[in-house]
């Protein structure tokens, strides 16, 4: 719930998820879940066994990007180190995936964890004690900057302080990312692309992830102007391709945000119908910054909502069906395991068990 008590989350429903079964396309093809959580909230957890049954639904997915969402933080302490509680939680499930199963996929392989970057050098600091606790995992943080004025509009629980990316004391703390070759993953509305491209500009050798393909909002003031919002969207997409430290994160459209009704109907939808829904936008998205600069994501579990995990992934495999092989291969997992640093031996199968050095 939001502020004013209304849900900016779309509830699971397992069993009308499982009104909808398919078999995975491309079984044998590897992916990397470049951006997926792990929590336990009240009445929503989300930790190693849900996310298991779900990696079980006929995918070969090798290994796994943990990403933050503010839970199982420290329930004391300084605020600031707080978010490392999360940080150590990801890292024991990242260790227990690999005992439970040397051979199966390695979840949370990669650690994108929350940092206040509004502290300014004191962020350097933190940045270390995060990379202690995340077991050489960490990879990155994020930062989310995701504001509107509209409430009605706002598509996270989360309300950031409007120009985040352009306050000093933040542009100070993503100084100490840079000199530390962490990534930077950014999580705003398409109203504030903008901010980012000036980010970009000013940091060009930081790596920027840009989170659900920008955040095109589709619920408020801008229910039934998708055509408009998009037209935004692709200006300040198009200006964001031309900075190379700056890659693009293919998924989130199962979220309330982006404004789609599938999870209003009677059955959850197929991956066909996922495929021409959300197609146009990641076609536009891979086009502009090329598969090497693009990574599909699950975002589970708040897209699960709107679609189970199999059917997800046969929804990306259809939309990536008109590239090369090559292209596939980028978009699938050789994107993500280039930006957040995992070394992913060659073959079907396989489970980048070693990192590797990530892209600065």
């Amino acid at each position: 719930m939001d502020a004013a008590g209304k849900p900016r989350h779309i509830p699971i429903r397992e069993d009308w998820l499982a009104l909808r079964t398919e078999a995975a396309i491309e079984p044998e093809r590897p992916i990397v879940d470049a951006h997926h959580h792990l929590w336990d909230k009240p009445g929503n957890r989300y930790l190693l066994d849900e996310l298991t049954r779900d990696l079980a639904g006929g995918h070969n997915v090798v290994a796994t990007v943990f990403v933050e969402g503010k839970g199982n933080y420290r329930p004391d302490g300084p605020p600031e180190l707080r978010p490392l509680g999360e940080t150590g939680m990801a890292a024991g499930i990242a260790a227990e995936s690999l005992r439970r199963a040397p051979d199966g996929p390695h979840v949370a392989a990669a650690i994108v964890g929350f940092v206040d970057l509004r502290l300014g050098e004191a962020t350097g600091p933190l940045l270390d004690r995060h990379a202690e606790a995340a077991r050489g995992r960490l990879r990155g943080v994020r930062n989310p900057s995701a504001w509107h004025a509209d409430p009605e509009a706002r598509g996270s629980v989360l309300v950031q302080p409007p120009g985040l990316l352009y306050d000093p004391a933040f542009r100070a703390g993503l100084h100490e990312l840079e000199k530390r070759r962490l990534v930077f993953d950014a999580w705003m509305y398409h109203t504030q692309l903008g901010d980012l491209v000036d980010l970009a500009h000013d940091f060009p050798r930081l790596p920027i992830v840009l989170d659900h393909l920008g955040g095109p909002i589709g619920i408020g003031p801008y229910a039934g102007r998708r055509g408009e919002v998009l037209d935004d969207w692709r200006h300040f997409l198009r200006r964001l391709s031309r900075h190379d430290n700056v890659r693009v994160k293919l998924g989130g459209f199962g979220m309330l945000m982006a404004g789609f009704d599938f999870h209003d109907r009677s059955r959850p939808p197929a991956s066909e119908e996922l495929a021409r829904a959300w197609g146009p936008c990641m076609t536009t998205c891979i086009e502009l910054f090329s598969p090497e600069r693009c990574m599909f994501e699950s975002n589970f579990p708040v897209d699960k909502g709107t679609v189970a995990y199999p059917v997800l992934w046969n929804a990306f495999k259809r939309i990536a069906a008109a590239f090369p092989a090559e292209a596939r291969d980028a978009l699938f997992f050789r994107t993500a395991a280039r930006t957040y640093g995992l070394t992913l031996p060659e073959g079907p199968g396989k489970v980048p068990l070693h990192a590797a050095e990530s892209e600065g």
